[in-house]
């Protein structure tokens, strides 16, 4: 099997349509199929995405679709509709279940009629989970979602993660170079910060962002994914206006400290960022009993003031996130401490 990739414009990441005509008639004989994301990795709506199911189809190949973005679809349009002929679905975040579900997870898949004859039966029925791990008890959880939503409520929840992501960027597209947009400055779900440029002006890296968002207690979203250097935000349906502001404030207010840093108002190591997160520890002993740094410890531990009566304290200042991954050691006690029996 062989990959043949796509040409993306590189200001919306949208797809390269003369680019996919072109290698679809030159690989015509051996095209199987084409993955496509909707709306893309880069959170933009693929303006020609039913064209490019077509090209797929007008050369002999099929249309497979990730289901990771559907809460950007569901209620306004489909998989189907679109033109794919099979797509899996992502329950994680679109139908209710969390990251992960405490588990092994299960990823329906929807297939056209033309696919069904291919999936696994038993005893003429198609399985609910057909993986020896597959967790079919997730299932249930997502149907009564579905069921309890109905058609209104789900449509309104696209509606409103659609909203939510377009809110921040437009208030935040001042603050921070946003990666890709559409030919209006809009978003899908969800859009990317761009931190490259900051390496130059300042040192800060998106790294430093993410661990100082923990300051300001927020969890950071998605880091240098799908791009290098990066923060992509989806903030979903969920989020309350007060929830999405606060998120947003913090965010600006760590853009003014990367700004302090480009003026040299703070050094570019040992500033705030590059010592975040501050634990209560940390801040009470500083540096070997003494607070030797460019900033004060108001400054590190509430940098707005919302957070002088609802902090949430890290509990582990900054770690060598790039060390740690590749110098795996063992937290067990070692062998010759156990003393009991099998």
């Amino acid at each position: 099997m062989r990959v043949v990739p796509i040409k993306c414009d590189t200001a919306t990441g949208n797809l390269d349509i003369a680019d996919l005509q072109a290698k679809a008639k030159k690989h015509e004989k051996e095209l199987a199929a084409i993955m496509i994301t909707y709306p893309s990795t880069y959170g933009v709506f693929e303006p020609e995405v039913r064209k490019a199911c077509e090209i797929v189809h007008e050369h002999g190949g099929l249309v497979y679709m990730d289901g990771a973005n559907m809460n950007a679809q569901i209620g306004l349009t489909s998989p189907g509709a679109l033109g794919a002929d099979v797509c899996h679905l992502n329950l994680h975040k679109t139908f209710c279940i969390p990251h992960g579900g405490g588990g092994p997870g299960i990823g329906p898949i929807c297939v056209k009629d033309i696919l069904e004859p291919y999936l696994p039966h038993q005893n003429n029925q198609t399985p609910v989970s057909s993986a020896s791990f597959g967790s079919a008890s997730i299932v249930p959880i997502s149907w009564a979602y579905i069921s309890t939503m109905g058609d209104a409520g789900l449509r309104k929840a696209t509606s409103l993660a659609l909203l939510n992501a377009n809110y921040i960027l437009t208030r935040l597209k001042e603050h921070y170079p946003i990666l890709y947009t559409n030919e209006n400055g809009r978003c899908a779900h969800e859009f990317i910060i761009d931190a490259r440029g900051f390496s130059k002006t300042s040192g800060v890296e998106a790294i430093d962002i993410a661990k100082r968002l923990q300051d300001y207690g927020f969890h950071a979203p998605t880091m240098s994914w799908p791009v290098p250097n990066t923060l992509m935000i989806e903030p979903t349906e969920s989020e309350s206006k007060e929830e999405l502001d606060r998120f947003i404030d913090a965010l600006i207010s760590i853009r003014n400290e990367i700004r302090e840093v480009e003026e040299g108002k703070q050094p570019r190591e040992g500033n705030v960022l590059k010592n975040s997160p501050h634990t209560q520890l940390d801040l009470l002993l500083g540096d070997n009993g003494k607070w030797e740094r460019p900033y004060s410890r108001e400054k590190a531990a509430y940098p707005l003031p919302y957070l002088t009566e609802k902090k949430f304290w890290p509990t582990v200042t900054r770690v060598d996130d790039k060390y740690g991954d590749t110098n795996l050691f063992c937290t067990c006690p070692p062998v010759e401490d156990t003393t009991g029996t099998n």
